[in-house]
């Protein structure tokens, strides 16, 4: 599969010879060192994610897909002994095992508590057996694939079986399960369920999902987070179908759509290597996450993917040990790398390309690059947020208007028993947690899924040339009477050194709403242009449901005409100015109340709330400035230079205003027709 016969003799040398193999081999064999140097433990299943029995089982995965890379390498028979005395070991037990005692609501597994960690512990384990296959005697393969393979795949077949055709980053790794199971102990029937369903008809199964959970860009709908998680499946699943069907020119398929989906996954980053945190995202996954280790070594070596992707590898400090990582190891060490390309794009949602997008506007050089995400894909069915129109803003290797992402603390077994938190549900997943307009403190959709998924923003317009990037989106059926039009825009006026945020938010409605557009900063406020009077004991909710009963209320302020508030973050300001319309209130906000369990991070914003009788435009601009120096205490230039916004026109045709920057004075100009919106800066 990853490494294959012909191949081995090279990769043993890359291993003496490359620096970066060579490294990755050294973790391998140290991990597969400690493993046969310990007792063999395959503990009855007992605990949740997290728990000791649950972190057992993981280890063992790794330590049979470790041991078994160590035997091919080294040719040392003691390696391929430790994979055949557990597998031994997981063959005398399986089938007593009943279903896994905590078993979540979802579907339940045998080994863990959820069917998903099964199928990801048998994709490494048949892995780790194919490696070894050759030094285990006949009768003790009989015994291992008689007693726990087949049994695995008799319980993902028939008793996963929804899962199994389900068209999910579970149904994948199900499907990869089943597949790489049926090359190695040769049952072609189940590596045809695998490609191509249960009823073997095309419309479920693994070639299905490649269509269907793609765009034609190579965007998968459940968002960046789980694109990093389901292309682990993806990729690997594909490697073993070009080594035993190479006619299928699997790399081809879909218009070539796994290569694109691996590059997607990595624009889907900040240069930090961070991914966006959008829906039910991790916040501090990486592109360092072994998927795209795997991802990028495969995308090089066997998709012709561009010498950049040898930056990535070189960021993550590993290759795979295999004739994928090898080609990538040797390419680095020969000079080839060039800086990873990050580009401003539009990523289409949707398998044909037309339920919405990501929009990313990005400006300077990796080591100190402005990037603006603005979120108008589809609902990302389960994982997905109420956030249409959610906009991010990161700058200077950090975020400046942050996504809250998941509230769970992944496999923490003493919180929630490592799965999601109530208030991911409550919080999290509530438009209120992120940086778009709540109507009525009432969720997009009133936070339901359903209704959610049968519909999706659209786009009006999107530019990426060099000094005004554009981003502009629409979402029409998140409110019953209310519509929803974001303009957000990146331009370099004269005499700047980083670009400036121009963010233009119109509600179009004929009926009173109150509106409310937080933005959810990162660092300290340093300055108020208006008079705030922040509560200094007895802090209320801000509201009863849809996310406002967890925040705290610190502040309240009238702001006429306009105002700006100044943050202070990673050594740099930056100042958001606005236009306040008539009766506009300022609310500072802290997450945290009703939060019994102590389940939040007490983040913070300041919200712009107007109410209105017929709609309202936010119209704001966030400027970068000045640097301090903690070691020296200097503090240069805090005082923004742009300033004197003034609103010229508004209406349902056209938003129109001018703002001053140094010693110009610059019009923006936005023209809004039903289907697109142009942008002109004067």
């Amino acid at each position: 599969m990853m490494l294959t016969k012909g191949n081995v003799a090279a990769v043993r040398q890359g291993c003496q010879q490359y620096p970066l193999l060579k490294s990755s081999f050294i973790k391998v064999k140290a991990d597969a060192d400690k493993a046969i140097n310990s007792p063999i433990e395959v503990p009855v299943p007992k605990d949740g994610g997290g728990g000791p029995t649950h972190e057992q089982h993981k280890r063992n995965y790794q330590n049979i897909l470790n041991c078994g890379i160590a035997y091919q390498i080294t040719g040392e028979k003691k390696y391929a002994d430790y994979v055949r005395n557990i597998l031994l070991k997981y063959a005398d037990q399986y089938e007593k095992w009943p279903m896994h005692p905590k078993a979540k609501d979802e579907e339940p597994g045998r080994i863990f508590w959820q069917s998903l960690n099964d199928f990801v512990w048998q994709v490494h384990v048949i892995q780790g057996y194919d490696l070894v296959y050759d030094a285990i005697p006949a009768t003790d393969r009989a015994t291992i694939e008689q007693h726990l393979f087949m049994p695995i795949l008799n319980f993902f077949t028939k008793d996963c079986y929804k899962t199994f055709n389900l068209i999910h980053n579970h149904g994948t790794w199900c499907l990869a399960a089943v597949g790489m199971t049926g090359y190695v102990l040769h049952k072609p029937e189940y590596v045809e369920m695998a490609l191509k369903g249960s009823a073997k008809d095309g419309k479920t199964g693994y070639l299905a999902q490649l269509q269907q959970l793609f765009s034609p860009v190579g965007y998968y709908t459940e968002g960046p987070y789980y694109q990093r998680y389901a292309i682990l499946p993806f990729v690997i699943f594909a490697k073993a179908i070009q080594q035993y069907q190479p006619q299928m020119h699997i790399y081809n398929y879909a218009n070539g759509v796994l290569a694109k989906a691996i590059n997607t996954s990595l624009q889907l980053t900040y240069t930090n290597g961070l991914f966006f945190p959008l829906n039910d995202a991790i916040k501090d996954k990486s592109f360092e996450s072994v998927e795209l280790v795997y991802g990028v070594d495969l995308a090089y070596s066997d998709m012709g993917g561009s010498a950049d992707l040898l930056d990535i590898a070189q960021q993550q400090n590993q290759v795979i040990v295999s004739d994928a990582g090898l080609k990538v190891a040797k390419a680095v060490a020969e000079g080839k790398t060039q800086p990873f390309r990050y580009k401003s794009m539009w990523f289409r949602d949707g398998n044909k390309g037309d339920e919405g997008g990501l929009g990313v506007l990005r400006y300077g050089k990796n080591t100190d690059q402005q990037c603006v995400v603005v979120k108008a894909a589809a609902q990302g069915m389960g994982h997905g947020h109420f956030d249409r129109l959610n906009l991010l803003y990161y700058d200077h290797g950090t975020e400046v208007f942050s996504d809250y992402g998941s509230a769970r603390f992944l496999n923490i077994d003493t919180k929630s028993g490592g799965g999601y938190l109530p208030e991911n549900k409550s919080w999290a997943k509530q438009t209120v947690a992120h940086n778009t307009v709540v109507v009525d403190q009432t969720s997009h959709f009133k936070a339901k899924v359903g209704d959610a998924e049968k519909y999706y923003p659209k786009l009006l317009s999107f530019s990426d040339k060099p000094g005004l990037q554009v981003v502009s989106v629409k979402e029409e059926h998140a409110y019953k009477d209310v519509a929803l039009v974001r303009t957000s825009i990146l331009f370099k006026p004269e005499g700047a050194d980083k670009e400036l945020l121009i963010d233009v938010f119109k509600t179009l409605s004929d009926q009173p709403h109150q509106y409310d557009l937080p933005f959810w900063y990162q660092g300290h406020i340093t300055d108020i242009s208006f008079k705030t009077v922040f509560n200094s004991n007895n802090l209320q909710a801000l509201g009863k449901d849809f996310g406002y009963q967890h925040l705290w209320l610190n502040a309240v302020s009238d702001v006429t005409d306009q105002g700006y508030i100044t943050v202070l973050n990673n050594k740099r300001f930056y100042t958001t100015s606005f236009l306040a319309g008539k009766g506009m209130k300022v609310q500072f906000v802290t997450v945290g109340a009703n939060d019994p369990q102590n389940n939040l991070r007490n983040e913070k914003a300041f919200i712009l709330s107007q109410k209105a009788n017929n709609g309202c435009s936010f119209i704001s601009l966030t400027e970068t400035h000045g640097a301090t120096d903690p070691i020296a205490e200097t503090v240069v230039g805090s005082v923004k230079r742009s300033g004197n916004l003034s609103l010229i026109k508004d209406d349902k045709q056209q938003t129109s205003f001018s703002f001053a920057y140094k010693k110009h004075t610059y019009t923006v100009t936005i023209n809004y027709t039903d289907n697109t919106s142009n942008v002109q800066i004067n």
